[in-house]
């Protein structure tokens, strides 16, 4: 007779503590491999950094998790749901939310229609019912609460083509957190920015920490070593290396291929 294999409670602990997990996900373009038996393990509250040269596949990675991008072959397991392969609004009713590394805001929108339409999105409703969802306090309230919480509370009635940079990364970041979700997915969130734009986005970035697992991609290795709790490189496709911020600066293979250093 076979035995069932009962986990361990520190097994069950783990896998409860266990947000996302990627196993040996595949995606290519013709030849060449965008991800190659990509494996991740992104633990529940954590600030979890995904960084590496250009061409690395890590925006490639973020579009089939977030279900822009189906995978050719592995699994994306979220909250305990096999997520690969469903469309994206589905995985953004599980509760991951994504930006992306280009600001994708509707310019000719005030900053609080941009998040109200985004709230109205992930409910599943049209927006060809947009004209009445106008004046509905279930789209407007949240709205308003999102664009306070990025510290774009005094922007609401202001177009989107109106703000700078700096705050229409905000914004896309409102309307992201908007939805309530319990993970974000965070591409280049410090894209195009100054020095004093990029400060205030890890300072909003470290807020947000407190309450959502965040999977972030970034170039800027000053705010991935100050948020990231661990941080995982890609190259070519491929894992090379995860640990903490510690760990991927004292890694020989690491410095040489993505950090510059021999």
């Amino acid at each position: 007779m076979r035995l069932l294999k009962i986990p361990s409670s520190a097994a069950v602990d783990r896998m409860a503590d266990l947000h996302l997990e990627v196993r040996d996900l595949v995606k290519s373009f013709g030849g060449v491999h965008a991800t190659k038996n990509v494996n991740l393990r992104v633990e529940r509250g954590e600030v979890h950094a995904i960084i590496g040269p250009n061409g690395a596949g890590k925006t490639t990675l973020i579009a089939q998790l977030s279900g822009t991008l189906k995978p050719d072959s592995g699994d994306i397991i979220f909250d305990g749901h096999n997520i690969t392969g469903l469309p994206a609004y589905k995985i953004s009713m599980l509760g991951l939310a994504r930006s992306f590394q280009v600001t994708s805001i509707f310019l000719d929108f005030t900053a609080e229609d941009n998040v109200a339409l985004a709230v109205q999105a992930h409910a599943g409703h049209s927006f060809r019912f947009w004209k009445p969802g106008q004046t509905d306090p279930q789209l407007r309230d949240p709205a308003r609460t999102a664009l306070e919480t990025v510290g774009l509370g005094r922007r609401g009635d202001t177009l989107a083509a109106d703000l700078s940079h700096g705050e229409q990364r905000q914004l896309e970041i409102a309307m992201a957190i908007a939805t309530n979700p319990s993970m974000l997915l965070l591409d280049e969130p410090m894209a195009g920015m100054g020095v004093e734009e990029s400060a205030r986005m890890v300072e909003l970035l470290r807020t947000f920490a407190r309450e959502h697992t965040i999977l972030l991609i970034e170039h800027d290795m000053d705010a991935v070593f100050a948020l990231a709790d661990r941080i995982t490189v890609l190259v070519y496709g491929e894992t090379i290396a995860t640990g903490t911020p510690g760990d991927i600066r004292n890694n020989d293979e690491v410095r040489a291929a993505y950090l510059g250093e021999d």
